[in-house]
């Protein structure tokens, strides 16, 4: 067997949500009530282990229509495909581009739409997807609309995945990890000192881990078609470079 077969798929620090086998990667690092933050050795927690994620818990498609108007942040990055949006409707054929970590969103519509096959990997098709209409207002054309799968109808019941694909609240806010790590997740780089959450963020949650020993290995990212291997030593970065497959 060879070393790349060795290493274990997975998404650090998270429950892998999963529907049948296509659910691979779609999840999100949320604080559940009741977790408790293990101190380092120092007798330190980590601020980020203290973070609220606001969570809303959505059963209906009636709940989603109290996203219509607001904006939420990308929190499933380098995972979600999104399409161009006209008349209630997804045109699947014609993937626009796949969403990445903190980008803005402002939602305008929620509908049901029967999705082909190739549009069920991170959500199921069920008898209809459930899919939210936005615009992307750090965009060259923020009037642009256009629709992302964020659960499924199969019957009577619906399942959501809007807590674990979006941040409710700004990041940027919520996380206070500096001007120089912000502009580097914004731009979906690496920077020397960043911790796995910050490069995660920045460069999607899609990845192929050496170990399970958490900040202390090599991580290598899929990074939307642009594989970087990332090192980690106490949860910094130590090195970082491209590579040629992931």
């Amino acid at each position: 067997m060879t070393t790349g077969k060795k290493w274990a798929l997975c998404i650090t620090g998270a429950m892998v949500l999963a529907v049948g086998v296509e659910l691979v990667y779609l999840h999100h690092e949320r604080n559940s009530p009741g977790t408790v933050v293990a101190p380092d050795e120092y007798g330190k927690v980590d601020p980020d282990e203290l973070v609220f994620l606001k969570k809303e818990r959505p059963s209906s498609m009636a709940d989603l229509k109290d996203l219509f108007g607001r904006t939420v942040w990308v929190s499933a990055a380098g995972q979600m495909d999104y399409y161009p949006y006209a008349a209630h409707r997804a045109d699947y054929g014609k993937s626009v581009g796949i969403l990445l970590g903190a980008e803005p969103l402002t939602i305008k519509d929620a509908f049901e739409q029967a999705a082909p096959k190739s549009a069920t990997f991170r959500i199921a098709g069920g008898d209809r997807q459930v899919l939210l209409a936005f615009t992307m207002p750090k965009s060259a054309d923020p009037a642009k609309e256009y629709a992302v799968a964020v659960g499924y109808q199969e019957g009577k019941e619906f399942t959501f995945y809007t807590d674990d694909i979006f941040f409710y609240d700004d990041p940027h806010t919520l996380y206070t990890w500096g001007p120089k790590v912000w502009q580097a997740i914004d731009s979906h780089q690496v920077v020397l000192g960043m911790k796995e959450r910050q490069v995660q963020l920045s460069l999607g949650q899609v990845s192929r881990n050496s170990s399970q020993d958490y900040g202390n290995r090599t991580v290598v990212y899929a990074n939307v078609g642009h594989p970087v291997s990332v090192t980690y030593v106490d949860n910094k970065v130590t090195e970082f470079r491209p590579v040629q497959e992931f």
